[in-house]
């Protein structure tokens, strides 16, 4: 049996042709900013950054210890040395260590120009001043040396780049303040449907609370964008209209949930073809078949279905892409995994299916997964529980318990 829903006169565009088409169609923005480093973290750096100093910038210790020169004393026996001072972390030691002196510093501490090795402090016996190194003792370690992390006008940073925590602390060890980054892209968001209303409200009969906000918007809880709700929207062709194209005058991205469906009321294709372009319409998958893309003068327009299931596939396999393209942030492939099926899944040839699962993971590394539960496009209590989806290809006709699947994790899900 096929899927009915695939059925139509003209076949369905594959999800691949679809992000094909997005990934010919996007432009990334252009302009930039300088932000603090403080500011930074998610931002997409728009040139790359060298590094104003040698990082080290000076030789230091690695580690708490004993320094001496490796020149002056006498190796595979016993020795020992005056210990003369100190060098503390910020708190350079200032005498001059003759031969058979040594001092004792501590990680990170500047090691005097006339030495060259540390010793770990747990390998030597100390008595008063007499440090007594022993007949193992190991020289030219333990020592930093300047530029050995980065040396001055070396590339610390390429562009493009997403800054990670990691990177911030990197750029800071170098001591730079602020970086140059791709301005952040302007996306609007509204909610089509009489049937709509906010939480909060009092809910008749007939009308639904509006999910799809909420998600919608914490999918796009990112650094690089800036995004303005713009509440719900009637299904009133003219006034659906006037807010697309007011909205497509003053952001770069507009992202509307319901409306581009076949009913009556869904009128998003049908505007989007008298005021701007559809790139397409429709996918093979599941749930999300009536997703649209399009564009309404120099804003990029995505049309996503009215169930909640199917906003957070659309987000994460169509949407999502789209967006990091579009920030100028370098295109990576997601990680996709293999896991056991544990559930016999249900499916129809005929679209690409992207079911809800529980991934596990056992003590020896093995894989599993099963279903998170009832898999209608407008159950959300099961895509809380979830934390992955099991990808079903177009023409899979169903899994058996044992079958291995391959699995996408939801992001910032946890793995069970």
């Amino acid at each position: 049996m096929s899927d009915i829903c695939s059925q139509e006169r003209k076949p369905l565009l594959l999800i691949e042709d679809a992000l094909d088409r997005i990934k010919a169609a996007i432009e990334a923005v252009t302009d930039t900013e300088t932000v603090a480093l403080s500011d930074a973290l998610g931002r997409i750096l728009a040139e790359p950054v060298t590094s104003p100093m040698d990082s080290p910038p000076y030789r230091n210790a690695a580690m708490d210890g004993y320094a001496f020169l490796s020149t002056k004393v006498k190796t595979g026996e016993v020795f020992t040395l005056e210990c003369v001072g100190t060098s503390w972390a910020g708190q350079p030691y200032q005498g001059q260590v003759q031969a058979g002196q040594c001092i004792r510093i501590f990680t990170g501490a500047v090691l005097p120009a006339e030495l060259d090795s540390v010793i770990m402090q747990e390998q030597v016996q100390v008595v008063g001043s007499a440090i007594q190194f022993p007949d193992n003792t190991r020289t030219l370690e333990h020592v930093r040396d300047v530029g050995e992390d980065l040396k001055r006008g070396e590339v610390v940073l390429p562009a493009p780049k997403r800054l990670t925590a990691l990177d911030l602390g990197l750029l800071a060890s170098v001591g730079i303040a602020q970086v140059w980054v791709k301005r952040k892209v302007k996306i609007a968001t509204f909610s089509t449907g009489d049937e709509l209303v906010e939480p909060g409200e009092t809910l008749a009969i007939g009308q639904i609370f509006n999910s799809n906000r909420y998600a919608l918007e914490g999918l796009l809880n990112d650094p690089s964008y800036e995004v303005t709700p713009l509440g719900i929207v009637v299904d009133d062709v003219s006034i659906l209209q006037a807010r697309l194209l007011d909205a497509a005058t003053a952001y770069d991205v507009i992202i509307t949930t319901g409306g581009a469906s076949v009913g009556q009321a869904d009128f998003i294709t049908e505007i989007l073809s008298r005021c701007g372009e559809v790139n397409f319409w429709k996918l093979a998958i599941k749930p999300g078949k009536p997703l649209a893309f399009g564009k309404i003068g120099g804003c990029y327009f995505f049309g996503l279905p009215g169930n909640p299931v199917a906003v957070n596939v659309t987000y994460q396999y169509v949407v999502a892409p789209a967006l990091k393209q579009l920030t100028g942030a370098p295109l990576f492939n997601t990680l996709s995994l293999t896991a056991t099926c544990t559930s016999s899944l249900k499916k129809s040839p005929g679209r690409q299916e992207y079911q809800r699962g529980i991934l596990t993971q056992a003590t020896n590394g093995q894989l599993t997964v099963q279903t998170a539960g009832k898999q209608g496009s407008n159950i959300l209590s099961s895509m809380s529980h979830a934390n992955c989806y099991i990808i079903l290809p177009v023409a899979c006709g169903g899994v058996q318990c044992g079958d291995v699947v391959k699995v996408d994790l939801i992001p910032g899900a946890d793995l069970h």
